[in-house]
């Protein structure tokens, strides 16, 4: 650990695996949370509104970027998806390089869907899991959610078994709030062990 860098967790978990959850329980315990969700809805809102209007004509509507029809663009179409990727990606590394700079914590997380997939860097990798039965129920209870739409999304990320398998900690999301809330205070205190030693 050089200097005052923060010791980097990267939270992720397939969809429907309770890592959005997760990542309120690290807050809740005065973690800094980098949310790359919430920052692409941001950028979408803004910044990248522009280069996704050019790169997709049709895809924006009152100044921002119209997620369905952004949607109906890359969806089946890796080579639309990739180059979607390519623009969003180092707008979003930017605001996380921005995050850890200004941060002046001992311990941050990124919560970030496709960490393993992107190759991000991290000091630690936590991943959110649950049962299979449990996911797609989860997923399916979602608004607007099909079979088809769950399996689309699936297919772009890592599967839960070789999420897990690149892991440092799992947080098993499955049991309620209070089992996965000692998960993530056991995890702190491993890490924060760790850094103390």
């Amino acid at each position: 650990m050089s200097g005052n860098k923060p010791f980097v967790i990267g939270l992720t978990g397939a969809i429907g695996m309770g890592k959005s959850q997760t990542a309120k329980l690290f807050a809740a315990e005065g973690v800094p949370v980098f949310d790359a969700d919430a920052v692409i809805h941001n950028l979408y809102a803004g910044e990248a509104v522009a280069a996704v209007e050019a790169a997709f004509p049709g895809s924006t509507k009152n100044g921002a970027v119209d997620r369905a029809a952004l949607a109906r663009q890359v969806t089946g179409d890796p080579a639309a998806l990739a180059r979607l990727e390519g623009l969003m990606h180092p707008l979003v590394a930017g605001r996380r390089e921005k995050f850890l700079a200004q941060t002046k914590a001992p311990i941050v997380v990124l919560d970030i869907p496709l960490l393993l997939e992107t190759g991000t860097k991290t000091d630690a990798v936590v991943v959110a899991t649950a049962p299979e039965g449990v996911q797609r129920q989860r997923v399916l209870a979602r608004p607007g959610m099909t079979e088809a739409k769950f399996a689309a999304l699936a297919a772009r990320q890592l599967s839960d078994a070789q999420k897990r398998a690149q892991a440092d900690y799992l947080v098993v999301t499955d049991k309620g709030l209070d089992d996965a809330r000692d998960q993530v205070r056991m995890i702190l205190a491993d890490i924060r062990k760790n850094l103390n030693a």
